[in-house]
């Protein structure tokens, strides 16, 4: 019984923009050879929460698909040894579960963000 999963890859951004490109169609064509591809999405670059291998980017590729569990361990396999590839997941996701959209670029303000500077609540020492 093929399930449904989602796939995102978090690809080196140091890498030239073939290689990253040629990453993503590798897993493209395994799906489409051994599932059944739904969707995909080129994300962009985006900054990660926290270094991997020295890098605060990564081009994000994102992929909903199909499949049985043989083709999850190829792409698993694949993807530990691609050359290019910071970080890698596979969710399992319900049918029903619309694709997820790209994150956003904003960040949340930080706490005590909206009070006013400090020179602002003090009033000016010139007054």
């Amino acid at each position: 019984m093929a399930r449904h999963y989602d796939l995102v890859l978090m690809l080196d951004p140091n890498a030239d923009d073939s290689a990253r490109d040629q990453i993503a169609d590798d897993a493209r064509k395994r799906i489409e050879d051994g599932g059944q591809l739904e969707h995909s999405d080129n994300w962009g670059m985006r900054k990660m929460a926290y270094e991997i291998r020295r890098r605060t980017e990564a081009d994000y590729r994102y992929f909903r698909f199909q499949s049985e569990n043989e083709l999850l361990q190829q792409l698993e396999h694949n993807l530990k040894i691609t050359d290019g590839v910071l970080r890698f997941r596979i969710f399992k996701v319900d049918p029903e579960t619309p694709t997820t959209a790209p994150p956003t670029t904003d960040r949340p303000a930080a706490v005590g963000s909206d009070r006013p500077d400090r020179s602002e609540r003090r009033g000016s020492r010139d007054e």
